[in-house]
Formats: C-alpha cells, structure tokens, sequence
C-alpha cells in the first residue's frame, strides 16, 4: 500500500474520537432543536402504533378462537383498530421523516460552510502544503456523513432501541422469563458479534479513504498540470500513478466486502438460531394450553417486528462507522488551529495617510533557515519604493507580510503608523492592492474576473480599467467580449494576458497602497511600455512598492532596497546606487548589456 496512505489511515483510525465527533456534530443539529424534539415525539408514537399492532392482532386471534357470542363484534373492533394503528405508525413515520428533513438538509449546509469558512481562515502555511483534491473529497464525505449519522441514529438506532425496550417489557410482564431471558442473549450476542467484527474489519474502510482521497488528489494534481504533463509525455506515467493507487483501494475494497459477507452470515445464524428458539417455546406453551393461539401469534409478530430492524442494524452500525470515519477528517481539518488571527480588541486601519514601515523585522518560515533579517525600511505616503535582489532574497516575502499571511516573529511592520497585527485583517487587505507575479484567474468571465475586485462596479468602471491595464481592445476582439470564460486558472489566456486582467483588477479596487510583484514579467516590450505608463499615471499619488526583476522599470522610485540573502544591502534612488558602484550598479551594468546586445541582434536581422 501507498506509504503516505498508510500513515493517513492510520493517523484516522488511531486517533478517530467517534463520541467527539458526534459532539462535535450536535450544534450543526441543535439549531433546530424544536423539530429535532417535535421528530422524536413522531417516533414514540410510531413505535408505540408499532408495538400495538401484535398486541390487538393477538386479541383477534383469541376472538376467533372462541365460541361466545362476541365473536361478530370483538373481531371489528379489534380490526378497525388494527387499521388505526398501521395508519398512525405509517402517518407518524412519514411525519417524523418530513419534520426532520431541514435539521438533516441544514446540518449538511451548515457544516459545509462551516468547513470553507475555516479554509479560508487557515494560513498561506497550510495552503501551499495542502492536496486540493484530498481536501475537496474529505468535503463532500464529511457532508455526507452528517446527513447519513442524522439518518442512521433517528430513523434507525434509536427507533430500534425503543422497539427492543418496548418488546422486552411486554414479554417480561405477560410470559414467561424464558422468552424474554432468550430474546434477550439473542440481542446480545447479535450486537457483540456486530460491533467485535466491524471494529476488526473496519481499518478496511479506512484505507479506502485514504486511498480514494489519495487517488482523486493525484488526479486533480495531474489535471490541474496538464500542460505540464504534456510538455514532459508523462501522460503514462500520470495514469500508471493513478491507476497503481485504484488498485490499492480495489483490493482494500474486496476485503472490506468479502469481511462483510461474513459478518452478514453470522448475523442471520445468530437471528435464525434466536427465533426458532423463541418459537419452540412458544408453541410448546400453546400446547400445555399455557399459551393462546393469539399469544403465539403475538410471539412470533414481535420477534419479527424486533429482528426485523435488528437484522439491518448490523448494517447501519457498519454505515454509521462508515459516516463517522468520513466525518473525521472534516473533524480533524476543523480543528486544525488557525494561525493567523484578529486580536480580540483589534480596531479598523485608518489610513489618514498610506506610509508603510518596516521596523527591524526577522522573519522565518519554519525556523531552519531565516528569511528577512533585521529588515528596516520605510515609503512615505504617495510614495514608490522597490525592492529588487536575486531570487531567494526576501523580495516576495515583503509582500506577504505586508498582507499579513504570516506573522513575523521579530520587529513590527507599521501602516500610517499602526501596527498591522493589532487591526482587523479585513480593514488591512481592503487597503492593499496587489498584482502577483504568478496570476491565477477563476474559470468564470473576464468581467467576472476583473470585477472580483470590486463586485458592485459597473460596466463602464471595468471597461475603463481594463483600458488603463491596455486589455480592452484585445477583450473586444474576442467573439464572446467580456463574457469569454478563460478556463481553469485562466489558462485560456496566455501569461501575458492574464497579467493584464490582474492588473486591471487590481486598478478597479483602487486601494490606498499597491504592490507590483513583477507585475511585468510576462509582457511584451510595448506592453510593458504602456502599462508602465499607465501605472505612472495611476500610482502618481499612491503608496507604491514595486518588486521588480528589470530595472529599467523602476529608474523613476524614490527609493530602492537591494535585498541579498534576506538583509537589506543598499538604500537610495536609481542615480545614488549607481554612484555606489555596489551590487545594483552591477545588476545594472548587466542588464545593460544584455538590452544593447539583444538590440544590436535584433539591428543585424533587420538589416
């Protein structure tokens, strides 16, 4: 089996809690507690209608038996009845089914929300280890599961229960010990044999879990790369990948029915074994003139009637187990503590003005190898700063902590002077824009798409963005407009056009402070050129911070920051790190000379 399988199921199956869960469940059902009370009462009638039943056809039986004159009237009286008690027991079920049918629906709402809105409140530290489609599928079980314990404990645990408690007082109070002390050992030996054998055989749930989370993770991973798999042929391999893993879980699922088939065996030898022994007593009682024939028939319909249901509750203790080992791994991602959160008197970002500031922060990510070190810097208010370095420097990290996805561990980092761990992080990223170096698109509309940063803009107000980030007339040339779907992460657009719906929709939310993370990158030169002039115009009176690669881009900032290795290695404008002749004016030396020599290839092709 699949190692990481392995250590999942047996992560599940250690440390399951199932009365945990179920108390973990209880406030997704409690909200509707008048109809979980009202549905309960539904079936203590039922039940009771139910219990009834033998009993007046046991008084039928002895009415017919006889030779008095009554027997034109009891047999009426007891068959009319007979009639109401099948209609309430039918009635009540079907009203207790409907009554209960919001808590079950509400349940399955509430605890899908519920996990999304944890999701989402869960750090970029979890994101970026997490297998989507792992995830995705412990969703839909975990919703499920909800609505199948719901149905297994009301419809048919506790109904059953209530049945066998009713059944044992009648034959405790009417008939001899034997019967009720063999029905009884019968329901004993039943449900310890049930639970013995599905605890046993129930690690072969867990393991098609983990192997069917396992196996749709490698498939989502896999098309969600498809272009990847293409450009390397791996499609064999991507198969052979999946395919080993559904092998995994076919034969983990052939155990778990053979196991089954077992357990279903020995269940309906203990029943059989159990009725028989009831109906040998009964009928020798009948005999000795100890029992009527309506006593035997009262016998034999409440064995029924209690096995009946029995019979099924080794089955819905299998799939209750089942329901409950789903539901565990919503319990577990629910308890997953989240990492970043709003102090409990945080306060609104109030920015008067838009200065950011770095004071002395160290950052780490995982505590082996430190990422920013005593980085201090700061941008006055409608001013551009930009960070440039090698790759692995820090440069990206600013942006992420200026957003707040981690906290840092040393120093603080200031907006207009506040802090940005003591406001809400709602206010914080309402006041940020940013365009990511690597933009990933909603497989919806571009209008769809540019307007996710303002939903209540106008037409006319994403229209005049997309203009401004130069994507317009490029969208008005497609058959569909703005209405073009641009598939899954945007990956009917190419690199360069998505940049451009990032950067319009970064322009439509206007925020107080924008950020370029090589918001250029994946342009054209001409593109480059004109929405570098489109974002002078625009980031004219806004706080600016640009991380950029080229830097010819940012010659015009107030201010830029060589990062190397996580510390801030030179400060100053374009023209003052040039004089420095330090590592900007290398970079720039270099990337000088790559320009002239593309320029000069491309002169040589022309002429």
């Amino acid at each position: 089996m699949n190692p990481a399988a392995v250590g999942r199921t047996e992560k599940v199956q250690g440390n399951r809690e199932d009365w945990n869960n179920l108390k973990q469940m209880f406030p997704f059902v409690w909200s509707y507690k008048g109809r979980v009370i009202l549905a309960l009462g539904c079936l203590v009638v039922s039940k009771l209608a139910m219990v009834g039943i033998p009993i007046v056809l046991k008084y039928i039986v002895d009415a017919l038996d006889t030779d008095t004159g009554q027997i034109a009237v009891l047999p009426i009286i007891f068959l009319s009845l007979y009639g109401v008690l099948r209609f309430l027991n039918s009635g009540f079920n079907e009203l207790r089914d409907a009554v209960f049918a919001r808590v079950r629906y509400h349940a399955m709402n509430s605890l899908s929300v519920t996990t999304l809105t944890h999701l989402h409140n869960l750090s970029l530290r979890y994101h970026l280890g997490r297998n989507t489609g792992a995830v995705s599928r412990d969703m839909v079980r975990g919703a499920q599961s909800i609505s199948s314990i719901l149905n297994y404990l009301v419809f048919n645990i506790i109904p059953t229960a209530a049945e066998f408690v009713l059944v044992s007082f009648i034959l405790f109070s009417q008939y001899s010990y034997e019967f009720a002390i063999v029905t009884f050992i019968t329901v004993v030996l039943y449900v310890g044999f049930t639970l013995l054998v599905t605890e046993w055989r129930m690690h072969y749930r867990h393991e098609m879990n983990a192997l069917d989370s396992s196996a749709n993770g490698r498939a989502m991973d896999s098309l969600m790369n498809y272009e990847t798999v293409k450009y390397f042929n791996n499609d064999s391999h991507e198969i052979n990948r999946y395919r080993n893993t559904m092998g995994e879980w076919e034969d983990a699922a052939v155990n778990s029915q053979n196991t089954m088939s077992m357990l279903n065996f020995g269940q309906a030898a203990i029943i059989a074994i159990g009725v028989t022994a009831i109906m040998f007593l009964a009928a020798e009682g009948v005999q000795k003139d100890e029992l009527t024939l309506g006593d035997l028939v009262l016998i034999n319909t409440m064995m029924l009637q209690l096995f009946l249901p029995l019979s099924f509750l080794g089955i819905i203790y299998r799939s209750l187990k089942y329901a409950l080992a789903d539901m565990d791994m919503v319990i577990k991602l629910l308890q997953k503590p989240i990492e970043i959160k709003d102090i409990s008197d945080a306060k609104p970002l109030v920015l008067k003005g838009a200065s950011v500031e770095f004071k002395q922060v160290n950052f780490h990510y995982d505590g082996n190898r430190q990422i920013l070190k005593n980085v201090g810097f700061k941008v006055e208010d409608g001013k551009k700063l930009a960070i440039v370095g090698p790759s692995g420097a820090g440069k990206s990290t600013i942006a992420r902590l200026l957003f707040r996805f981690y906290d840092i561990q040393e120093g603080e980092i200031l907006l207009n002077g506040q802090n940005i761990a003591k406001v809400t992080q709602e206010s914080l990223r309402q006041s940020i824009g940013i365009v990511p170096q690597d933009t990933v698109l909603f497989n919806d509309s571009i209008l769809y798409n540019i307007r996710y940063a303002k939903p209540d803009a106008t037409e006319q107000e994403v229209k005049e963005a997309a203009r401004l980030a130069d994507i317009h007339d490029f969208i008005e040339l497609l058959p569909e407009g703005y209405s073009t779907i641009v598939g899954e992460r945007g990956l009917k657009l190419s690199g360069g056009e998505k940049q451009r719906v990032a950067i319009a929709r970064v322009l439509l939310k206007n925020p107080a402070i924008l950020v370029f993370d090589e918001a250029t990158s994946s342009l054209d030169s001409q593109s480059e050129k004109n929405i570098l002039s489109a974002l002078y115009t625009i980031s004219h009176n806004k706080t600016t911070v640009v991380i950029a690669h080229r830097l010819s881009t940012i010659v015009d900032a107030d201010n830029i920051l060589v990062l190397d290795k996580g510390e801030v290695k030179e400060q100053g404008n374009h023209q003052q790190l040039l004089e420095k002749k330090g590592i900007y004016a290398n970079l720039w030396a270099i990337q000088q000379r790559k320009s002239n020599s593309k320029q000069a290839g491309l002169n040589n092709v022309t002429d």
